[in-house]
């Protein structure tokens, strides 16, 4: 692949500060931050990862208790566009320094960055496997001359222990719709691992269609299974994929929260009817987390039932990507 974007115009997108320490404060209802008695850690446990909207702490990675998610919350001095944890093994996309491009910082169960990235795009997913070992992100980018200047995804994953590294899923080999398959136009986004450290799933557009894939790293490809499946999350126990969908197929009229049955190919539509533009996230088997946004620059974390069933509920105001650390 020769296409690469050099990322100077991106200068003024969606700054945000860098983190100066790991001091670590907790949250009232009112959103008053005091000091907090123990750090904070990424260890498995009945609590939420999230980043804060609120207006003292605005883009802090923060954590909640999972039986009282909208009660105190601990916040970190760390600073991230996105955040994402699993297996003790946590994301922070965030500003790269005092210069005006972007990175992913790999953390430890302590928030010690061990692995900081360069990222050629501005941070918009990020996921890590189950077990930590795993750690993926999605970037926009511009210039790509078959899109006419409009923005482009890239998609990358790293293995933490092994050090080996897919800067882009567009350098792996395509099957669509059970052929090989190349295109200039090829975007991923939206990585989600299966538990075997080698299986992934993730969105592929081309020619304007959507498709879900599904990816073996070890032997660099991805092959499609469904069509208008974005933002893929798989549950944990490897059968489910929480999704957005495009309404009639068109973006432009907003996306749809469902759940795909893997096996059977069956699609539920989620009680949520706003439209949402997130990468969903299992709190439980059978929950789903995502954000909606509420004025500029705001967003509160809501949670449906993974059934189609119930309604939806305010789960973490001032908040968005979650991820459930339990």
């Amino acid at each position: 692949m020769t296409r690469r974007v050099q990322f100077a115009l991106f200068g003024a997108v969606l700054l945000t500060a860098v983190a100066v320490g790991y001091a670590v404060f907790t949250v009232t209802r009112e959103h008053t931050a005091v000091p907090a008695a123990n750090a904070l850690s990424l260890a498995a446990g009945p609590r939420i990862l999230f980043r804060s909207t609120a207006p003292d702490s605005k883009g802090r990675l923060a954590l909640v208790a999972m039986d009282d998610p909208g009660g105190p919350r601990s916040v970190s001095a760390l600073s991230c566009l996105r955040v994402y944890a699993a297996g003790g093994t946590g994301t922070c996309l965030r500003q790269d320094g005092a210069l005006a491009t972007f990175q992913i910082a790999i953390m430890d169960t302590n928030l010690t960055v061990q692995k900081a990235i360069p990222l050629v795009g501005v941070p918009n997913r990020t996921r890590v496997s189950g077990d930590g070992r795993l750690v993926a992100w999605t970037v926009f980018v511009a210039g790509d001359s078959y899109n006419n200047g409009r923005f482009s995804t890239r998609a990358g994953l790293i293995d933490v222990k092994s050090g080996e590294m897919v800067d882009s899923l567009e350098f792996l080999s395509v099957t669509l719709d059970g052929h090989p398959y190349a295109a200039a136009d090829l975007n991923f986004w939206g990585i989600t691992f299966a538990a075997d450290d080698n299986h992934f799933y993730a969105t592929m557009s081309t020619a304007g269609h959507r498709y879900l894939v599904e990816g073996d790293i070890a032997a660099h490809t991805v092959r499609t299974l469904a069509q208008n499946v974005e933002c893929p999350s798989l549950s944990a126990d490897g059968r489910r994929i929480a999704f957005k969908s495009a309404i009639d197929g068109d973006p432009a009229k907003g996306w749809r929260l469902s759940v795909l049955d893997l096996a059977s190919g069956a699609r539920t539509p989620l009680a949520e009817t706003r439209s949402v533009d997130d990468q969903p996230a299992w709190l439980d088997p059978n929950t789903i987390g995502y954000a909606v946004p509420r004025g500029t620059d705001d967003s509160d974390v809501w949670a449906v039932p993974a059934d189609g069933s119930g309604s939806p509920r305010l789960l973490i105001p001032h908040a968005e990507s979650p991820a459930a650390l339990g």
